[in-house]
This record gives C-alpha cells, sequence and structure tokens, in this order.
C-alpha cells in the first residue's frame, strides 16, 4: 500500500461545491481506497491504495464526485515521498513560524515555460517565491489577500495549481507519515 495524499480545489469555498467531509471520505472508502482520513474541510485527504497510476486515480475520483455531487474538483494526488520533499526543499524555512504566510502550491505538472518575470513585476518588497520543480513556494508576510502575485500564479506558469498554507501542509505530512507507519504494524 502507497500513502497518498489527495488535494482537491476549490470545494467548500465561498458556499459553492459542497462537500462534506465524511460524504467524501465514505465515497473514497467505496472506490477501495482505505485508510481514508481528511483534514478541515477544504478538500486535504490522506488515504491508501495500490492503485499506481495517479492521474487515472484523481480522475476516477473527480469524476465519482461529479456523479455524486454535481462537480468535478480538480483532483491533484501526491505521493507521501513527494510531499515529504516539497517540505525539506521549502526555500523559506524562516517562514514557517507564521503559517499564514507560507504557501505551496502544487502543480500539475513541471511549467515548460513559467513566467515568473512576470511575478517578479508584481511582487512586492516583503514578498518572496520560487519555484522547484512541481511547487511553487510563496511567502507573504503581509498576507494573501493583499498580494497582487498570488492572484497571478496559475497564470504564470501555465499549469493547474492548488495552494495549501503551511498549517495544512505540515498537517498532511503529519496525517500521511501516522497512516503510513501503521501500515507497517
Amino acid at each position: 500500500m502507497e500513502t497518498i495524499i489527495a488535494l482537491l480545489r476549490g470545494i467548500n469555498v465561498g458556499g459553492h461545491n459542497k462537500l462534506p467531509m465524511r460524504d467524501l471520505a465514505a465515497l473514497l472508502a467505496e472506490m477501495g481506497l482505505v485508510n481514508v482520513q481528511t483534514y478541515i474541510q477544504s478538500g486535504n485527504v490522506v488515504l491508501q491504495t495500490e492503485r499506481t497510476n495517479l492521474p487515472e486515480l484523481a480522475q476516477e475520483i473527480s469524476a465519482a464526485i461529479g456523479k455524486r455531487h454535481g462537480f468535478r474538483p480538480q483532483v491533484m494526488l501526491l505521493r507521501l515521498v513527494d510531499l515529504q520533499t516539497a517540505v525539506t526543499h521549502n526555500p523559506f524555512p524562516a517562514a514557517q513560524a507564521n503559517h499564514k504566510t507560507l504557501h505551496f502550491y502544487f502543480l500539475e505538472s513541471v511549467p515548460a515555460t513559467p513566467d515568473l518575470a512576470a511575478l517578479e513585476a508584481l511582487k512586492t518588497d516583503t514578498e518572496q517565491f520560487q519555484l522547484i520543480d512541481k511547487v511553487f513556494y510563496l511567502h507573504v508576510p503581509d498576507g494573501m489577500g493583499r498580494s497582487k502575485l498570488a492572484a497571478k500564479v496559475e497564470k504564470a506558469l501555465g499549469v493547474a495549481t492548488t495552494a495549501r498554507n503551511w498549517r495544512t501542509v505540515s498537517k498532511m505530512l503529519a496525517m500521511g507519515t501516522a497512516v503510513a507507519s501503521n501500515e507497517g504494524e
């Protein structure tokens, strides 16, 4: 069994695309996924599977949600090791002290021609960002809501993204690690 982190985009935001986490967990279990655990109401899931084709599994999860709930969210699946690598490569470790200022954008694929110059032109003096493989790291000390850069990340990178703050990333890593270690018992 491999431990997988599922990140669903755009659910339970502003009263749209409502999907209770207990319903999501039940649906995933019905699909044969095991040890399903959710974190907060914004589509963060730890699960285990023997499936190896993650893009195919992501599409199946989205389709199953669509069939049952009437909308198809983007679903990104990361292996636990991929999340561990993203955390290890965080270029802004000092920002971890304030979870609301550090964000990880997980990318569907490595951008072929990212327009980092456009993002550089938008950033304030306090903002920092770095693209490493399939993760875009953003430190916004003045807050996400005030950042002009944050709203343009996906367009500038040219690939689908879903973002999580440091608290969520660290919690998902802890949950995934716990599930994986319980599997060995």
